[in-house]
């Protein structure tokens, strides 16, 4: 069989995840704290023939850590994270979190996120206020205090720079090692009456929609070529009445 038919398939096969990342990201252009997903690829070497084949791999996504535009609202119960820090939220299986920092409170005074997740604090528990207490006023370490007294703490999270970053429910962001409680708010903090925008350079995305998609135009023609020459060589060479 042909390497080239081979090569072109691993290449069409990267190029569709990758594009279906693109995709993804660009449909989250206006999402809240969103991260976008990038797609690194490894070139595979076959062993088995005397010299080196090349292919693709399917590609290993990731979730970029690049800070999104702060946008102000003004609205008490919006919050922005400046850093590389997370806010807490409860998941299906344990905290999960998130950089969209857009929060509700429900009739009893709970904060939750804009998916209806209890907002967590430093210990993992979820956050209470005064429902008649008023706006609550939002430092930059997270304190909440209602009517001058203190009333709460948004749970601040750092993670490992080696930890892997997965999507869990609602969008929210879960790790492969432990976050670590925020001490220090010198380079870190949450901002009130902001929330984050999506990291996701629009121009950028849609013109790796346009190189993906002439990519992927010509692996399939290599793949249709390479098909070509190898018909034709058994028409060629195949046995004769």
């Amino acid at each position: 069989m042909q390497n080239g038919l081979y090569v072109s398939l691993s290449a069409q096969v990267a190029l569709q995840k990758r594009l279906d990342t693109v995709a993804n990201n660009v449909a989250n252009m206006a999402t809240a704290g969103y991260r976008a997903e990038e797609t690194k690829f490894d070139t595979v070497f076959d062993q088995a023939k005397t010299g080196p084949v090349a292919f693709a791999s399917v590609g290993d996504s990731y979730i970029s850590r690049l800070a999104g535009p702060t946008i102000r609202t003004d609205a008490p119960l919006d919050v922005a994270v400046q850093g590389d820090a997370w806010l807490s939220v409860a998941g299906p299986a344990g905290p999960l979190y998130t950089r969209d920092g857009r929060m509700t409170m429900d009739a009893s005074g709970q904060l939750r996120s804009v998916s209806g997740q209890p907002i967590l604090d430093m210990g993992g528990a979820p956050i209470l206020l005064d429902p008649q207490g008023g706006p609550p006023t939002i430092g930059r370490d997270g304190s909440i205090q209602q009517n001058g007294n203190l009333a709460g703490n948004l749970g601040v999270f750092t993670f490992d720079p080696r930890s892997r970053l997965t999507r869990g429910a609602s969008g929210a962001i879960a790790s492969s090692a432990p976050a670590r409680p925020v001490q220090d708010f010198t380079k870190i903090g949450v901002i009130q009456g902001h929330i984050e925008g999506a990291n996701v350079n629009p121009i950028l995305e849609m013109t790796k929609l346009i190189a993906i998609q002439r990519a992927f135009d010509n692996a399939v023609a290599t793949s249709n070529d390479s098909d070509s020459s190898l018909q034709n060589a058994i028409r060629s060479l195949g046995p004769t009445s």
